[in-house]
């Protein structure tokens, strides 16, 4: 469980780098469920549902975040 927790250590610094809109506390919320992420963005961007799951495809892709 320790290399789970880990390893969404480096990808929340990977996401705050990346989306530098999104609150830390948020991103801690998201305890390493990719599947809310989309849904953070809509809100911080302003982006449709397509536009903010596409973004986090190819994030999760690059990262091999799953």
């Amino acid at each position: 469980m320790n290399g789970v927790k880990g390893s969404f250590t480096q990808i929340s610094s990977r996401i705050k780098q990346q989306w530098r809109r999104l609150p830390e506390e948020e991103i801690s919320e998201l305890d390493g469920r990719v599947e809310i992420l989309a849904t953070k963005l809509q809100e911080h961007y302003g982006w449709n549902r397509e536009e903010a799951e596409r973004q986090v495809r190819e994030f999760a892709a690059r990262h091999n975040w799953h």
